[in-house]
């Protein structure tokens, strides 16, 4: 669950700003972003963010915002799992609206080459070096046969026993729904497996391993594979940054007592 609410988080983040706007369910006459193709079928962890909610607004009512529940509960989903811990900044509010078209294309496609990710993550702010650090999240959780059965049965970056041992799984055919780890070494702890396993060629995303390909960031990626710190501490500020992709503040917005609709 730790590496799907830091999932949720980023998704919120990289669609106009980080304003709880994933979590509002489609209604008759609202649409939402939970049916998006980056996130339908695929983003979890809202059960989470409820009960978090209703613990919160039963000590402290009308104060703090399902955006700001969202990037704590990434950061302390990272430090339960063994990462680096960071300041989350507070006083996000949550937006009345939300963007099916923009969660369908702002969100970075596990397809996308190098040039296009860091297009991607340069687009909200970022340097290629934050793009790696980010992607380093990674290094927990899992991935849909249907987004890495391209890469397995066509990549020729790929080391080819890992990408055997992916296919039991993932045939050609079918088994889209079936899951694999992103960083099979160590896919519930927050460290540097990731990074080796690019080095490795044995990244399970195209986009993962494009990070590795004798392209502008495989310095990076040797850096944080033979570096936990380096890693931890670039990863740390980045979310920081993140973080603070275009918050409604002061009188924007609003908080909502229920995550999943408007007040």
């Amino acid at each position: 669950m730790g590496a799907s609410l830091l999932r949720l988080h980023f998704h919120d983040c990289f669609v106009n700003g980080c304003d709880g706007s994933i979590l509002l369910d489609d209604t008759a006459n609202f649409t939402g972003e939970k049916t998006a193709g980056p996130n339908a079928d695929s983003v979890r962890g809202f059960e989470v963010i409820d009960d978090i909610k209703s613990q919160v607004e039963s000590v402290c009512p009308g104060v703090v915002s399902c955006a700001d529940i969202l990037a704590v509960a990434a950061r302390d989903s990272v430090v339960a799992l063994g990462g680096p811990t960071w300041t989350v900044q507070l006083g996000r509010r949550d937006s009345t609206t939300a963007s099916l078209s923009d969660a369908e294309t702002d969100i970075p496609s596990p397809a996308l080459d190098l040039d296009d990710l860091i297009s991607a993550f340069s687009d909200k702010g970022f340097s290629a070096k934050e793009m790696v650090a980010l992607s380093g999240s990674h290094t927990i959780g899992q991935a849909r046969c249907l987004v890495f059965r391209d890469r397995i049965y066509n990549d020729d970056n790929i080391d080819s026993s890992f990408a055997e041992s992916l296919k039991s799984n993932c045939p050609d055919t079918n088994g889209d729904d079936n899951l694999s780890a992103l960083d099979d070494t160590s896919p519930v702890i927050f460290d540097k497996g990731y990074f080796k396993n690019l080095v490795d060629n044995k990244g399970l995303l195209h986009s993962d391993q494009e990070l590795f390909n004798d392209g502008s960031t495989d310095s990076q990626v040797s850096s944080y594979a033979s570096s936990a710190t380096s890693f931890y501490k670039d990863f740390a500020a980045a979310m920081v940054k993140m973080g603070n992709i275009s918050p409604l503040t002061g009188t924007k917005g609003q908080i909502r007592v229920n995550c999943r609709k408007i007040n």
